[in-house]
């Protein structure tokens, strides 16, 4: 078999770099994408590595650029990512990366420092002009309502106040709190100054901003008037605990008025300062925005470059780096290739060695893959990797996937809309990619957009053979039933019988009643048959074990090219063949049996049929005594015993001969002692002798014993309840044609049963009902639950006949995810 159906012929090779080159080698390494370099210093602390120092240099440009990316998009401006991938820096251009990251952060900061000072100098002011605005409102008021005032603050006598206000003393604080505070900064003043303060407050209308969150924040005026400076400093600390602002105001009006003048003409200077100081900051950030992205990926190509080196081994001569790498056959040459250009592009004059090394070692699974195939391999991987070079089901589940989830959502309607939002992210695929969403859900949907579309085609077909769109059946050829012979020769209605029977049934053997089936897919009479469910399950129910079958054995059959690949006769002579003949004596025969009795009986024998059911388990129990239950063919018990036999001593077979028989080859090729000893200082020899010491200490005919009977006991148990399990394509088939139906007739069905000219309108909003219903339990949770039964049908049922599946993926080295925008170490 080709590439296409086992994952790609790996080789362990090591790298000799020479020092000056090593860093443009893996480069130029990570720009193909088809190392996976091996860690040769596990022992070895990460900190004690020799490139930690430069490892730690990328992260700290890392972080630097996160912090001008931060203020970014603080400041709302869109980064530009043209899709451009640029060069790795020379690590000679590490220092001017540097200086410039230093020197645009230094930057940042000391504009986002004064920023913040003159932000919360220009609040102050702001909240002095508020201040001095509303004290001088207070003051003006000749008297003061007692609905102004606080009606949990006893209101003392406007003329007291008025002769302590002219007395000259200081017996007032003004200030600005938070507005959410203002209720309980009341209360606190009422209770600890014993109802001995007034209080006058007022909301400034417009937010004012914060400046060191930059939320805005709306806040409120108030004054306080009181008498004695015990009363003072009360109202001072309960002002200082509630993070109250309090601000010098003149007790003369004409002071009020100066000072406000004042602060109106700073507001303004400081306002223009402020805009250029926020110019200068876009201006920056503006000019960060067009590269920053470029910025990111040249420091972490640099971080993944030194963090690959560090894997290396370095000789004694501290002038070369040895490298071990993984990496597919077919890719030898353009691994050799890059080694050149990275080489050349160092100015070194001492090439890089690729050697290829023997070793007994399990190469990692590499399947290539492209667009079309990644989201069936996924499905696969999902399970477990594949072991090296077997079989890969990711190509047969590319057909067996969506037809098996189609056999479960069968429906044209369903299909054509499924089919319809796959083509719109296929058709835009491009345009969605460039656009680099960051919603979870929508990218697992986009990755999985081509396993969505066949889904769609496929029960687009299943619809066809089904003749079921959203429940109702098309008729396009015209019936095969007809009811007018009924009431002709052979046919005993009348008009009379119509009348005394709600339900009559067609008899096929009259002639002309049924002239033959429908061209395609069900007579859409069935869908108006009350015994539709008898029919269409009986059908379904059949065709699951046909596909299960077929499904299965196919499975089984894939374990012989796995053998074959492996050079393992054993397992195909007892493994191979006593599985195969297992299954099709058994369930084989079944599939048979359906087929036979679908051509053997008609219409008109078709109610001395036997069960299949009861001839099955006739079969296996040796029962054959029921006079109810006639068999369907001369020599029938003869057969059956026959298969039932064969069947039962597959079982030791795979059981006890297998596990025997490897006991006796491992017994006759147990090595003397002479022949273990090393034939002179030969490494290859001494290679294989310690290799055939390893085999024979290895085997444990007990433990091979135990494997071998739990490997016969689960396959013979699983052919009969992944049988059953295949059942779940009948049972998923009919709910969906259920649901489908009930909502139809719940819904649907009311808006088109109105006549009158307003039923157009309840017609709309039922529709738009009936839609919605549509979308998010037939497609969505319906689509789901088929997804999911298909995916244990292909893990559990199909690929455990074949697939081991303890493999190790194949890791690259590649800087497709920087590109991306995924990495995170």
């Amino acid at each position: 078999m080709g590439e296409l159906f086992r994952s790609e012929e790996m080789t362990l090779a090591q790298l000799f770099l020479q020092s000056e080159s090593a860093y443009c080698c893996v480069s130029e390494l990570g720009e193909i994408g088809m190392v996976q370099f091996r860690d040769l210093n596990p022992d070895v602390n990460v900190f004690q590595r020799k490139f930690v120092n430069e490892v730690r240099r990328c992260e700290e440009m890392d972080r630097k650029l996160r912090f001008v990316e931060k203020e970014i998009k603080k400041a709302n401006i869109r980064v530009v990512d043209t899709g451009e991938n640029p060069e790795v820096p020379l690590p000679r251009d590490m220092i001017d990366l540097e200086a410039t990251f230093e020197k645009l952060e230094n930057e940042l900061k000391e504009i986002n420092t004064n920023q913040e000072a003159l932000k919360k100098n220009f609040l102050e002011l702001t909240e002095l002009k508020h201040i001095l605005r509303r004290t001088q409102q207070f003051f003006d008021e000749t008297v003061w309502s007692v609905e102004e005032t606080s009606a949990l603050i006893d209101i003392i006598p406007i003329v007291a106040f008025c002769l302590l206000y002219f007395s000259g003393r200081e017996l007032f604080v003004a200030g600005v709190i938070g507005r959410e505070r203002m209720s309980t900064f009341e209360r606190m003043l009422w209770r600890v100054c014993r109802g001995n303060v007034f209080l006058r407050q007022a909301d400034i209308e417009e937010p004012l901003e914060d400046p060191a969150t930059g939320d805005h924040v709306h806040k409120s005026v108030f004054i306080i008037f009181f008498q004695g400076d015990q009363l003072k400093n009360r109202v001072k600390k309960i002002c200082e605990g509630f993070r109250a602002s309090l601000y010098p105001c003149p007790e003369t009006s004409q002071e009020r008025k100066e000072m406000a003048a004042g602060v109106n003409t700073r507001i303004d200077d400081l306002q223009m300062v402020l805009n250029q100081t926020e110019d200068h900051r876009q201006r920056v950030l503006q000019a960060a925005a067009k590269t920053v992205r470029v910025w990111f990926i040249k420091v972490r190509k640099m971080k993944a470059i030194y963090h690959t080196l560090n894997l290396c081994n370095i000789d004694v001569t501290q002038k070369c780096l040895i490298a071990e790498i993984w990496c597919p056959m077919s890719d030898l040459d353009s691994i050799q290739f890059a080694l050149r250009r990275g080489t050349e592009k160092s100015g070194s004059t001492v090439p890089s060695i690729l050697n290829r090394m023997q070793t007994q070692q399990t190469p990692p699974t590499y399947n290539k893959t492209n667009k079309f195939t990644s989201g069936f391999q996924s499905i696969v991987d999902a399970y477990g990797i594949s072991n090296y070079r077997e079989i890969n089901p990711a190509p047969y589940t590319i057909i067996t996937f969506p037809f098996l989830f189609a056999v479960m959502f069968g429906d044209l309607g369903h299909g054509v809309l499924m089919t319809c939002a796959a083509l719109y992210l296929v058709l835009r695929e491009s345009r969605l990619i460039a656009q680099k969403y960051d919603n979870e859900m929508f990218n697992m949907v986009f990755a999985g957009r081509y396993i969505i579309l066949l889904m769609g085609i496929f029960s687009v077909y299943t619809g066809i053979i089904y003749n079921d769109c959203f429940s109702k059946s098309f008729n396009v050829f015209g019936s095969g039933w007809s009811v007018r012979p009924m009431f002709g020769v052979g046919g005993n209605w009348t008009s009379k019988t119509l009348e005394d029977n709600r339900v009559l049934q067609l008899d096929p053997a009259v002639p002309k009643v049924f002239n033959g089936p429908y061209p395609i897919g069900i007579d859409p009479i069935w869908n108006i048959a009350t015994n539709k469910l008898t029919f269409l399950n009986s059908f379904k129910m059949k065709m699951s074990i046909i596909l299960g079958v077929i499904h299965m054995t196919f499975g089984v059959t894939l374990s012989l090219f796995n053998h074959l690949y492996f050079n393992k006769p054993l397992n195909i002579f007892l493994g191979f063949i006593p599985e195969i003949i297992f299954m099709v004596s058994l369930f084989g025969y079944l599939v048979l049996l359906i087929f036979y009795k679908w051509l053997a009986y008609d219409a008109e024998n078709s109610k001395e049929a036997p069960s299949l059911l009861i001839t099955f388990i006739n079969m296996c129990l040796f029962s054959y005594n029921d006079p109810t239950n006639k068999p369907f063919y001369t020599g029938q018990i003869v057969i059956q015993c026959l298969l039932v036999i064969i069947a039962i001593a597959c079982v030791p077979c795979m059981l006890i001969v297998k596990t025997l028989i490897m006991r006796s080859e491992f017994l006759h090729s147990n090595p003397c002692e002479t022949c273990l000893r090393p034939h002179g200082d030969n490494l290859h020899s001494c290679q294989w002798v310690t290799r055939l010491q390893w085999t024979f200490h290895s085997f444990n005919f007990a433990d091979v014993a135990v494997h071998q009977a739990i490997h016969t006991i689960e396959y013979c148990l699983g052919c009969i309840s992944n049988t059953a399990s295949y059942l779940r394509l009948w049972a998923l088939s009919l709910a969906h044609a259920q649901l489908s139906e009930v909502l139809w007739s719940m819904v649907m069905h009311m808006g088109l049963a109105s006549r009158n000219f307003g039923g157009f309108f309840a017609l709309s909003i039922i529709f738009a009902f009936f839609a919605t219903l549509t979308v998010f339990i037939l497609l969505i949770m319906e689509g789901l639950s088929a997804f999911l039964h298909a995916l244990r049908l292909h893990w559990v049922e199909f690929q455990n006949k074949f697939y081991t599946g303890q493999g190790f993926k194949f890791m690259p080295f590649t800087f497709d995810s920087i590109l991306e925008g995924k990495f995170e170490d």
